[in-house]
C-alpha cells in the first residue's frame, strides 16, 4: 500500500500529460480539417468541424484556424442538376470527338490532294462513268427517234381514222422508250451536278487549307447530296 501511495503522484502526472497530448492532437486535427460554416435556409449561421448536412444545398465555407477562408464548397447538386451536368459532359465529349474528326478529315484531304491538278484529275475520273452513261442515253434517244419517223409517216395514211393495233402498239412502245431515256438523261445530269458540287466544296476547302488554315477550323463540309443514280 505504501508503495502504491508513493507511485500515485507520478501516475497522476503521467495521465494528465497523456490527456494534454490527446487534447492537443484533437485540436491539431480539427485545425487541419478546417472549420465549416454556412447560413441555413432560415438565416442561421452554423459552424462545425465537418461538412454541415443542413447546408448541402447551400454554399459552405471552410475556414482556417485564424478565420481566413481556405475553401468554398459549392452546393451538392440535385438529381436534375446531376443529369444536366452529365448531359453537358456528353455534349462536350461529342463536340471534342467531332473536332478530332474534322481535323483528321482535313488532313486526309490535304494528303490525298496536294495540288489543284490532282484534285481535278480525281474529279474527271468520278465524272467519266456518268459522261459515258449520258453518251449512251443520247445515242439510244437518236435510235428511237429514227425508229419513230417511219411509224409517223405510216400513221399519216390514217388521219381521222383509228390506227391499226400493230402500228399503235409500236408508237406507244416508242413513246414509252423515249420517255424512259428522257428520265435517264435527267437523272444522269443530276448525278453529274451532284459530283461537281462535292468536288467544288472540297476544292474550296483545300484552297483554304493550302493557304494556311488550321485543319479542323473551317467547320464541317456541306453534306454530300444523295446519289441520284437510277
Amino acid at each position: 500500500m505504501q508503495v502504491w501511495r508513493r507511485l500515485l503522484p507520478a501516475l497522476v502526472v503521467t495521465l494528465l500529460a497523456l490527456q494534454g497530448a490527446a487534447s492537443h492532437a484533437q485540436r491539431a486535427a480539427s485545425s487541419a480539417a478546417g472549420i465549416y460554416t454556412c447560413t441555413d435556409e432560415r438565416g442561421r449561421k452554423i459552424t462545425s468541424d465537418r461538412p454541415i448536412p443542413e447546408c448541402n444545398a447551400r454554399v459552405q465555407q471552410v475556414l482556417n484556424s485564424d478565420g481566413s477562408v481556405r475553401e468554398v464548397r459549392a452546393p451538392t447538386p440535385t438529381a436534375d442538376e446531376v443529369a444536366e451536368i452529365e448531359a453537358l459532359k456528353r455534349a462536350e465529349a461529342e463536340r471534342q470527338a467531332a473536332q478530332k474528326d474534322a481535323v483528321r478529315r482535313d488532313r486526309n484531304l490535304m494528303h490525298r490532294y496536294k495540288t489543284d491538278a490532282a484534285h481535278q484529275k480525281a474529279r474527271e475520273a468520278a465524272l467519266d462513268s456518268v459522261r459515258v452513261a449520258i453518251k449512251g442515253t443520247k445515242a439510244r434517244q437518236e435510235e428511237l427517234l429514227k425508229e419513230r419517223r417511219p411509224l409517223l409517216d405510216e400513221s399519216e395514211f390514217y388521219k381521222g381514222k383509228p390506227l391499226p393495233g400493230k402500228l399503235k402498239g409500236q408508237l406507244d412502245a416508242n413513246d414509252a422508250a423515249l420517255e424512259a431515256q428522257r428520265a435517264a438523261a435527267n437523272t444522269q445530269q443530276a448525278e453529274l451536278d451532284r459530283i461537281n458540287r462535292i468536288y467544288d466544296a472540297e476544292l474550296s476547302r483545300l484552297r483554304a487549307l493550302w493557304a494556311g488554315a488550321t485543319p479542323g477550323s473551317l467547320g464541317p463540309l456541306p453534306p454530300a447530296p444523295p446519289s441520284v443514280r437510277p
